[in-house]
């Protein structure tokens, strides 16, 4: 008999993340590797990976320090954060949300309690930041957000209680990973496949096209101390060449592009999973 784990007691993303993987999870399954002992996930965003795989080890990391920040208090003093939570979901209203959005100061709990209500209450759940680093999404069309999703983040919590959650570059992870014993899934801004791509600006400086060439010299110096390397990106010529050269496997992932001003443009694309190993578990025939 197979039991289901009832799925508000699976570990899940507690944020809305654009570009998150939730929906690409069943596509990504055959391809993870069949054994490893250490996670990283140096983009880490909504975590979607980590959830579903929930490794023994790992160690989570992102250049977003209020990011970094809200895992911090998910994993540490969650109890505390919904308490802030529910006051936020009491008040919630047109003139709190830009009154919040607003407003930088606080403790960290605070401050990670203001992330998760602007990311529930904003426009697509976007995390998009000004030049000077300040949040500036408009409020979303929501009748109802779920605001404080107290057994989520009670979930999200006891999954992060075992992991080393820092902010650091995407490179770092070459202090960590040294061996075939470790899995490094990268879900860095994806490559634009057209001049318009560019929609949101995740930090203050915009991953550019020498940001994607080291990135790949990254996998590829993991990929030559044996590590198995996971990277999800667009499908486009300039990323299929230069992970190519390095000679990963490509293969194409069906995805929905849910998040675009023009909604005629919304629909299904490709993207690509990019392996540095073929040791993953193969689809069924």
């Amino acid at each position: 008999m197979v039991i289901q784990i009832p799925k508000e007691n699976s570990p899940r993303p507690f944020l809305k993340w654009a570009g998150g993987k939730s929906r690409l999870i069943q596509q990504y399954i055959p391809y993870f590797p069949k054994s490893y002992k250490n996670y990283y996930e140096p983009f880490l965003g909504g975590g979607a990976v980590f959830f579903y795989l929930q490794p023994n080890a790992a160690i989570l990391t992102d250049i977003n320090a209020e990011l970094i920040n809200t895992y911090c208090c998910v994993r540490d003093d969650v109890e505390e954060l919904i308490s802030i939570l529910k006051e936020h979901k009491i008040r919630h209203n047109k003139e709190y949300y830009y009154s919040v959005r607003n407003d930088f100061g606080g403790t960290d709990l605070e401050k990670a309690a203001r992330l998760i209500y602007l990311n529930k209450t904003c426009f697509n759940g976007l995390y998009r930041v000004n030049s000077q680093g300040k949040f500036n999404v408009p409020l979303g069309r929501y009748e109802n957000p779920n605001i404080c999703h107290e057994n989520l983040l009670r979930v999200a919590s006891v999954a992060l209680s075992h992991v080393e959650i820092q902010q650091a570059d995407f490179t770092e992870v070459l202090n960590h990973a040294t061996s075939s014993d470790d899995f490094v899934f990268f879900d860095p801004p994806y490559y634009p496949i057209s001049g318009t791509s560019y929609f949101t600006a995740y930090s203050q400086n915009c991953f550019s096209k020498k940001h994607q060439e080291l990135l790949r010299d990254t996998c590829a110096e993991l990929a030559s101390r044996g590590v198995k390397v996971m990277v999800c990106n667009s499908d486009s010529e300039f990323i299929k060449k230069i992970y190519t050269d390095i000679n990963f496997e490509t293969y194409k992932i069906n995805a929905a592009r849910s998040i675009n001003s023009n909604i005629k443009n919304r629909g299904m694309i490709n993207e690509l999973l990019i392996t540095s190993f073929k040791d993953f578990y193969l689809p069924k025939q």
